[in-house]
This record gives C-alpha cells, sequence and structure tokens, in this order.
C-alpha cells in the first residue's frame, strides 16, 4: 500500500469533491470542476456570489432540487451578518419543448449557509426525455443579476433521466494490485538542460512539473514542460526528445494535438490586463497560429470534439467550444454554445456525474442516451479523468482513495456490464493540470506520471471490441 505525502492529502480532499460532468471530465492550482462561482458586477451596491451543482443524469423516482449556495454583500464587507439577501428565479422546460416556466427561489440558511432553493416539479422530473433549466439570480430587490449557467435560454443546463441503466458494484478496491505498463514511451529527467523538464514550485501545493501531455495515433508523444516554456517531442521509438518552443505564460496548463498537427495550450492564469486565459494554437513547430480568451475565468481541460477543440469551464461546468471548424470562437459564441456533455470526436456526447461513491454514465446521441451505467463504489471516489468510447465499449479512469492511499481504476465498460477492470499507481510526485493524466488513443491508454527523478509517460495497451 503506497504512501501519501502531506501536500496529497489536502489535495486528495479536494478532488473528492470533483465532479467532471460531460466527463472528464470533473482544475488549475486545483480548478474544482463541480460548481458555478460568478460575481455580480453590474452595480457597485452589492456583490452576489453562486455556486450550483447541476444535476445533470437523475434516476427515476428521486427528488430533485434546484439549489444555489449564495453571498451576497455591499461592497468591501466580509461578514457573514452584515450579508444582503437574495433572490432568483429558476426558468425550466422539457427538453426542447415549449417555453421555460418560471420558478420562484427561496431564500434558506442551511448549517449556516444561505441557499436558494426549490423542488423540480414532478411533471418536470419524470419527463422521459429530461429537462433544461438556468437561474438568474441576484441581490433582493437591488440591481446586478448573475445567469447561471452564462449562457441562460441559450444553453441551459441539460438535465437526462436514466430510465434502465446498467448497473455495476465495484466492492471495496484492494490497494497495491496495479496493473504493469505495457511500455514506457517517454521520459524526461528534472532539470534545467535541453532534454530535461522543469519544475516550479506551488503556493499551496508541491512542486509543478510537465503539467500536461497527449499523444497522437503514430504513437508520438507530446510532453508539456511548461515551466521551459516548451514541448517535448518523442516519436515512437525515440529514446531523446525533438524540442518545441511555445510562446505560453510558464505556468500550469493543459494541451491537445489536433489531427493536422497543430497544438492548442489551454493556459490557467489570465495574461496582464485580461480576466480570462487564454488558448494558444501554435503549429507543428511552435509558431503561433491564433489565440483566444476563454468565455470563464477557470477552464480546467481543453480536448478536441468534432468540430474542434473543447474547453471545460469550472465555473459553470459546461463543455464550451474555443475553435470552430477552424475559426477562433468569441467568448459570446462560447457561452452561447454551452454544452453539458463532452462533444465527442466520433459524434455524440458523454456526460458523467460522480456523487458520494457512485458514477452515473451516459452515451448520448441524436436520439437521446444510448446506453448507461450506474457505478457504486464502498471505497471513495474522486474525479473522473477519462470517459471515452473504446470500440463498442466506454473506458472510464476514476481515482479511488482512503486515508493512506490513492490509485487509478481503469473500468472497461460493456452493454451487460464491466467487461475488465484494473488499476495503475498514481505516480505522482509532481502536480499537473488535474485533470490531464489520461489519455486514450485507438486501443492503448497513456499515463502521464513523475517521481523524484523525473516525468515519465507509460502506455497500457486494451482489447478494442
Amino acid at each position: 500500500m503506497g504512501s501519501v505525502h502531506p501536500h496529497r492529502r489536502a489535495w486528495l480532499v479536494t478532488v473528492a469533491g470533483l465532479l467532471v460532468g460531460g466527463v472528464s471530465g470533473l482544475s488549475a492550482a486545483l480548478l474544482v470542476a463541480n460548481a458555478i462561482a460568478q460575481r455580480a458586477t453590474a452595480t457597485p451596491q452589492a456583490v452576489m456570489e453562486a455556486t450550483h451543482l447541476p444535476p445533470l443524469l437523475t434516476l427515476p423516482g428521486e427528488r430533485i432540487a434546484f439549489t444555489y449556495d449564495v453571498h451576497c454583500a455591499p461592497p468591501d464587507v466580509e461578514a457573514a451578518e452584515q450579508a444582503c439577501r437574495s433572490a432568483g428565479s429558476v426558468f425550466a422546460r422539457e427538453a426542447g419543448r415549449g417555453v421555460f416556466r418560471e420558478l420562484p427561489l427561496e431564500e434558506r440558511s442551511t448549517n449556516g449557509l444561505r441557499q436558494l432553493s426549490t423542488d423540480v416539479p414532478g411533471s418536470l422530473a419524470a419527463s422521459r426525455d429530461g429537462f433544461e433549466y438556468y437561474a438568474v439570480l441576484g441581490p433582493a430587490g437591488g440591481e446586478g443579476r448573475i445567469v447561471v449557467p452564462p449562457g441562460g435560454a441559450e444553453a441551459p443546463y441539460r438535465v437526462r433521466r436514466l430510465v434502465d441503466p446498467t448497473e455495476i458494484d465495484l466492492g471495496s478496491h484492494e490497494f497495491g494490485r496495479t496493473r504493469s505498463r505495457t511500455a514506457r514511451v517517454a521520459a524526461a529527467p528534472w532539470g534545467d538542460g535541453p532534454h530535461d523538464v522543469g519544475l516550479e514550485q506551488g503556493r499551496s501545493i508541491g512542486a509543478i512539473g510537465a503539467s500536461s501531455f497527449d499523444a497522437d495515433a503514430s504513437g508520438t508523444v507530446f510532453l508539456l514542460d511548461e515551466a521551459h516554456r516548451r514541448l517535448l517531442r518523442w516519436a515512437a521509438g525515440d529514446t531523446v526528445p525533438a524540442r518545441v518552443p511555445l510562446s505560453i505564460d510558464g505556468r500550469l496548463a493543459d494541451m491537445a494535438v489536433a489531427g493536422d498537427g497543430s497544438i492548442y495550450v489551454l493556459e490557467s492564469v489570465p495574461p496582464p490586463g485580461r480576466t480570462t486565459p487564454l488558448v494558444r494554437r501554435v503549429d507543428e513547430h511552435g509558431r503561433d497560429l491564433d489565440v483566444v480568451a476563454t468565455a470563464e475565468r477557470a477552464p480546467s481541460q481543453i480536448r478536441l470534439g468534432p468540430n474542434g477543440p473543447v474547453v471545460l469551464e469550472s465555473s459553470s461546468h459546461q463543455w464550451m467550444p474555443v475553435a470552430l471548424d477552424g475559426e477562433p470562437a468569441g467568448p459570446a459564441v462560447q457561452r452561447a454554445r454551452g454544452h453539458s456533455g463532452r462533444p465527442l470526436r466520433g459524434g455524440g456526447e458523454v456526460v458523467v456525474l460522480r456523487r458520494d461513491n457512485e458514477l452515473l454514465v451516459a452515451l448520448v446521441g441524436g436520439g437521446g442516451i444510448r446506453r448507461s451505467w450506474r457505478i457504486e463504489s464502498e471505497t471513495a471516489l474522486g474525479e473522473v479523468q477519462i470517459a471515452e468510447p473504446l470500440g463498442q465499449r466506454l473506458l472510464v479512469v476514476v481515482r479511488v482513495y482512503s486515508d493512506s492511499a490513492s490509485e487509478f481504476v481503469a473500468l472497461i465498460l460493456g452493454r451487460q456490464g464491466l467487461v475488465d477492470r484494473f488499476a495503475t499507481e498514481p505516480a505522482e510526485w509532481a502536480e499537473t493540470a488535474p485533470l490531464g493524466r489520461f489519455r486514450l488513443v485507438g486501443g492503448s491508454l497513456y499515463q502521464l506520471g513523475s517521481s523524484s527523478a523525473g516525468a515519465f509517460v507509460d502506455r497500457f495497451d486494451l482489447e478494442v471490441r
């Protein structure tokens, strides 16, 4: 059984509540993907903040409520007793049908937290096709409103009902029985040499280095060496990487490689003079092609969808396109095209919801839910790193953890249930983009890891049917 570093224990507490909706789903020195937090800036009289966990997937017979943790205060006032009252409404309808119906929210106090809440009407909760909604919140009787999610009626949250999901019980996880890698396909020591990977010291966590990676169909591995503002690239069989300079800010970032060889880098911190981070697109030689600002302040993940790259916004918990058909998509377009599920390169979407020690997973197509699973575990579950099709099956990689150990478990799901499962060592000596440790390419699962000696990428070959 492996031990957990002190900074890792604190990190596990954070990721235990991490929801990766629409997948991998589910943060930037830690981007939390399970809530929405916005600030009302239209008025100087009050500051309004709200967090919300959207119930993206539900089961028949469940009681569902719209609940928003809220904080409202005059400017420069932090004392809870001076908070102003909040008000708002949810606007909901059956998925794609009719007009949005206004449902007023009631303010209440729960365990010292102020909340705006109301139950979902039974007719909506029981709708076979699910429902969609957004909320408008603000200070009671005052000016300044926030819309949750920010796309409002153009891009509301979509809630889907799982009528008959495949049930899977993982039982209790046995730590220490991990699968050996098929091959180590990339490795670089820590340092400042031409083939080394740089380390940065985090403010409240351990060292940060080699924050993300990707691989392509040819077996080429790309490692983001953000500390040195470059990419290290290993073609299949290479032991020494090629170096590609990048115009990035040098802090924690995520990345994705497109089919044409261009590279998208999602930065985690806004540059001076901007309020949101940037997505930079470069060619295979590192030359700048495009740059676009993200719609929100806390993006946590970038992946390729059917029409270009999509970013998981941790605040709204939506996947938003940052480019469409090769052209950058500005923040307004991103907000208007937000999705609750992650758009897949082959079409359709995948939606994942973690709640306590249970995962709800759905593959969605044009006609609705094609397949779904309900996965329960006696061992605590953390963030979902991957949920992607593997042939006719679905691969899910999720963290399992206890007070003293942590591992990743790969689950291969079929129509009848669990086809295969295996665990991998976390290999997390250095911090990375929290949702950037795994990639599925063809029939192989790649894992980014690190030790006190350096960073590496391992490959696990899978059976595809």
